[in-house]
Formats: structure tokens, sequence, C-alpha cells
């Protein structure tokens, strides 16, 4: 599907502004910043659209200005397997643009999307002329390759039960928004059938952990939403299937 043209969502940030909020860019002298802001162009999508695919050819970095992305991956048989939401200020496609490479994952609009966009040969460009970037990019690089072991680590290691805690303190931690004031609760945007795709099971087994938890008290389910009540109990639960029996 092609960039929706005819309408624009609310709250869109500048180019400049997703550049400071991601830790990608963040820290870097105000005038690199402008230099990488005047190169991005900006593109919108409707919800649904698919803004690449995995194979497709690394030709741009994109960046969240408004609205969400799902990163996805396809392995045997078709089966689709979640990676990560991008929020506003988020970036993506960096593996691809870095190494010119095909895409590892796909990527798909949530709702109506604005991204902003740098090409490939104009950001190498730019980062050949600012060795601070390119050390902002290594360290990005790194952890990425931390997270992909993390995941690794999560599947070979954890129980079911303990894979789905964990997925939820990481979600809740990336993309969590404060659900009342005690500065603990955190509510997600997100359904039980998307967290099944994230770990790669039914979502029937997701629905029985969780209304487990909302019996104890852990978390409150909503519509759509899930809400961490008490994220201490499902650190316990990790820790307790992380550790070896006697």
């Amino acid at each position: 599907m092609e960039p929706d043209a005819t309408s624009t969502p609310a709250a869109v940030l500048t180019a400049a502004a997703v550049l400071r909020r991601n830790y990608m860019f963040r820290g870097l002298p105000e005038p690199t910043l402008r230099r990488i802001a005047a190169l991005a162009g900006r593109k919108l999508y409707r919800k649904g659209s698919v803004i690449f695919s995995q194979g497709d050819s690394g030709d741009a970095l994109y960046g969240v200005a408004s609205g969400r992305v799902r990163i996805s991956a396809s392995g045997a048989g078709g089966r689709e397997v979640f990676l990560n939401i991008m929020e506003p200020g988020d970036t993506f496609g960096e593996i691809a643009v870095m190494d010119g490479l095909p895409r590892t994952a796909g990527a798909t609009a949530l709702e109506h999307t604005t991204l902003i966009v740098l090409k490939r040969a104009d950001f190498l460009g730019l980062v050949e002329r600012e060795p601070k970037l390119a050390i902002h990019l290594l360290k990005l690089l790194c952890q990425r390759l931390r997270w992909t072991s993390e995941l690794v680590e999560e599947t070979a290691f954890l129980s079911g039960p303990a894979r789905l805690a964990k997925r939820l303190l990481i979600l809740a931690q990336l993309h969590g928004r404060p659900a009342s004031g005690d500065g603990e609760t955190l509510e997600m945007r997100i359904s039980q059938a998307e967290l099944a795709h994230f770990l790669g099971i039914s979502r029937q087994i997701v629905n029985q952990h969780l209304g487990e938890w909302a019996k104890s008290g852990w978390v409150k389910l909503g519509r759509g939403r899930i809400v961490i009540a008490d994220p201490a109990a499902l650190e316990r639960l990790i820790a307790q299937d992380a550790t070896p029996s006697r």
C-alpha cells in the first residue's frame, strides 16, 4: 500500500525532535543534529500499511514522528513473530542501512503514522564526515546485539510463563505509561494476540497466564490494554524460573 498523503496525524514530531529524543542521536552536537534533520524527508502511512518487508533492500533509516510501527519477522512456514513496537522518537531500519544487505525484518504501521526518512546514501555520507555519529551507531548496533542475545536466551532457558512475564516487563519499560501516581503501575496499549505473536505461542496460552495473574492482582486487563500492577511479582517469577533446581 502506498503512503497516505491525505491526512496528517496530530502531534507530529519534527525531524529534529525525533533525533533529539532518540538515544541513537541524543547527545550529538546541535550542528550535527541539524545536518541530519536537513537530510530527512517525510512520509505518511495509513493503518496497516507495509513500510518495508523482510528481505527488501535497506535503502533508508526511519524515525517515528507520530503513530506506531510494528517490527516483525517471518520464519519457516510463514509464521510471523513480533519483535518490537516503535513509537514517536524511536528509529528503526538502521542495520540494513549500515551494511547494505536485505532487511532482517518487516515494518507495518499500526495506526496512521508519520515517519521521517533518511536515505542510505545521504546518511552514510554524513557518517563518513561525522566521527561522533559513527561512534553513536556502533553503540546502537552493540545494544541491538545484546537485545538479540537476550531473546535467544529467553527462548532457550525460560518457561512459557517466565517468557511472557519478561516480555511484558521489557515492553512496559520501552512503551509503558504511568497508570497511577505511585510510579510503579504501568499501562501498555497491546492486545493479547499481539503478545502471542511476540512470543510465538498461542493466544489461548497468553490468555490463561494473564487471567491467573489478574486474579492474583499482578496485572489488570482491558480491551487492547494491559496494566502491570505488581512488577515485582513478575520479576520474582522470572528469577525463580531462571534459578537452577538442586
